[in-house]
């Protein structure tokens, strides 16, 4: 894998010389490196995996999807050509989108879908990031099999702040469905009630030994006794959080979320939809095959889920093909511990500038809604808690989409599409985590509406995220689009700010963070990119309730303060 991403890196600078020429960047744009193409063809794909052939949504027909590779402050440029029947769009994960909204990916918030037959090009530069990102479908259920790694690396000459590792290995985290996905979404939103679990875990698009017909379908890492490789961890499952680990290893974080961290070595992760985690693990035990494990981390109460752990192979050269992989032990579902001591342990790798001064604090309660039945059919439509209806909810609000994009609405004054009335604090105080009304579907109910955030260019923003238990507490992946922000604080219980403590010193920088189950999360961030940026849990069932708001940012003053004009072949709904 090492290897191949060198060569690819030098035979795509050949290619970006030849054709630098037809790419040239718009002036509002920043001034990237070299330009990389790349050009994704959406298809269906035929597989067979648990005692079971389908049609999947995929890119080029790979599952997982091909690896976007770049350097820092590269620019890219990706045509997307839709051959399915589906509507698709692709987000590029953790990408801060200088400047560059319009190419987000988010239906219905900065682009209508890509219909069946049309084609839309991304273009993006890389600014002052690198690291380990990903790339995935941001419309229905998609993300389920339409998703792959995105690869940045530093500068020419410059190297990582740890040594330099023997090779890489991308591994991506995932969940299979026998069902189509895009069907499946639509009969759980007609139900009213919860999703049902995926048939299995796959590390790299593979089940592992413990899944029907699956004793052939693994993943394995040839490893060299004595050599430190590095892992990048991707989650890009679908609705649960995963833990992973490997049998007699440890590993040592030295990046999230496509930024570095101060070193720390653990023999566990937690990671939730939407997070990356590079690890570094040594090759130092007796020869063999040790067990990767990927299980699940499920902090909700009664909620049913995939119990059986998917396993790929730490396999050392030499060890004998038929001796039996050492099991790896993962935590117990509910080990909210584990969870919390890594996050304890990350560390931003040197001091970091955060805004001590700020203009906009935003208290934002996570969480799920049961909402009365509505239903002439409430056997069909309404099998949530008490007869009700699942809904999710920031601030007690459901976020709707709209017919177009809140982009296209926003920057053409389209109105009627979107409200800028998001409030900035819940309507109604009372003890979250413990005394919520959890008599639903009385008093749980949430308010529908496209509601939105907007932001004064340059504004230092503060939001605090308060999880609730009105329905049950639990862990929320919460993603961020257009920026990455400092985790400044968590713990556990309802927010109080006389005993919050904050590390304004060295705080992890991320773009999705866990809020932990039954308690809150701070983070802060300077309000530098205009456009429109969604916030949003990234479990997508949730994300279907919609547990999910836009902040939209203003433009500032100048054309590097300012949103450019929309693309000519922008996606029309």
């Amino acid at each position: 894998m090492a290897n191949l991403a060198t060569l690819f890196l030098l035979f795509s600078s050949l290619l970006s010389s030849l054709y630098a020429v037809q790419a040239m960047p718009h002036k509002h744009w920043p001034s990237g490196g070299s330009t990389r193409f790349y050009d994704f063809k959406v298809q269906t794909l035929r597989v067979t995996k648990l005692c079971n052939t389908k049609e999947i949504v995929t890119v080029n027909k790979i599952f997982p999807g091909p690896v976007v590779y770049a350097q820092e402050d590269d620019r890219i440029i990706v045509t997307v050509t839709n051959e399915t029947p589906y509507n698709v769009t692709i987000h590029w994960h953790g990408v801060r989108q200088k400047l560059s909204c319009w190419f987000d990916g988010p239906s219905y918030i900065t682009q209508c879908p890509i219909q069946a037959g049309q084609s839309f090009t991304y273009e993006f530069t890389m600014v002052k990031q690198k690291g380990t990102f990903f790339w995935h479908a941001h419309v229905s259920w998609l993300r389920a099999t339409v998703y792959g790694a995105l690869i940045v690396y530093p500068k020419t000459g410059v190297p990582h702040p740890f040594k330099h590792p023997y090779e890489e290995h991308i591994v991506i985290l995932g969940e299979y469905w026998l069902k189509d996905v895009v069907q499946l979404e639509k009969q759980v939103l007609a139900s009213g009630g919860g999703s049902p679990p995926a048939d299995a875990f796959t590390i790299n698009g593979h089940p592992g030994p413990n899944y029907n017909c699956s004793s052939n379908d693994v993943y394995k890492i040839d490893v060299v006794p004595e050599k430190t490789y590095m892992l990048r961890l991707i989650n890009a499952g679908l609705n649960m959080e995963n833990f992973f680990t490997i049998a007699n290893h440890k590993m040592t974080i030295v990046e999230v979320d496509a930024e570095y961290t101060k070193p720390f070595t653990t023999d566990r992760v937690m990671v939730g939809p939407g997070q990356t985690i590079n690890v570094l693990v040594t090759a130092d035990q007796p020869i063999g095959i040790y067990s990767m494990a990927m299980g699940p981390y499920m902090s909700a109460q009664n909620v049913s889920f995939q119990n059986i752990s998917s396993i790929a192979y730490f396999n050392y050269l030499g060890a004998a093909t038929n001796s039996i992989s050492l099991p790896a032990k993962l935590p117990s579902f509910n080990d909210n511990l584990s969870v919390k001591t890594v996050m304890d342990g990350l560390r931003s790798l040197n001091q970091v500038s955060v805004p001590k001064e700020i203009d906009m604090t935003l208290f934002v309660t996570v969480g799920l809604n049961v909402n009365k039945c509505k239903s002439k059919t409430p056997q069909q439509n309404c099998q949530g808690p008490n007869n009700g209806t699942f809904a999710a909810s920031m601030n007690n609000f459901t976020f709707v989409k709209p017919p177009i994009s809140v982009l296209e609405a926003y920057y053409k004054n389209i109105e009627g599409q979107f409200t800028e009335d998001f409030p900035g604090a819940p309507l109604q105080f009372y003890d979250f985590v413990d005394g919520a009304p959890n008599n639903a579907p009385n008093n749980t109910q949430a308010l529908n509406g496209t509601k939105t955030k907007v932001i004064e260019y340059g504004t230092n923003v503060q939001i605090i995220f308060q999880d609730t238990g009105t329905v049950s507490t639990e862990n929320h992946p919460i993603h961020l689009h257009g920026y990455s922000f400092y985790v400044i604080g968590f713990g556990t219980g309802n927010f109080n700010i006389r005993t919050a403590n904050f590390n304004l010193v060295d705080p992890p920088y991320m773009n999705t963070i866990g809020v932990p189950v039954g308690g809150w999360a701070a983070i802060r961030f300077v309000a530098d990119n205009p456009g429109v940026w969604f916030m949003h849990c990234h479990i997508d069932v949730h994300q279907s309730w919609g547990l999910g708001t836009v902040l939209i940012v203003k433009n500032g003053v100048g054309e590097l303060e300012t949103l450019p004009h929309p693309p000519v072949d922008l996606p029309q709904c």
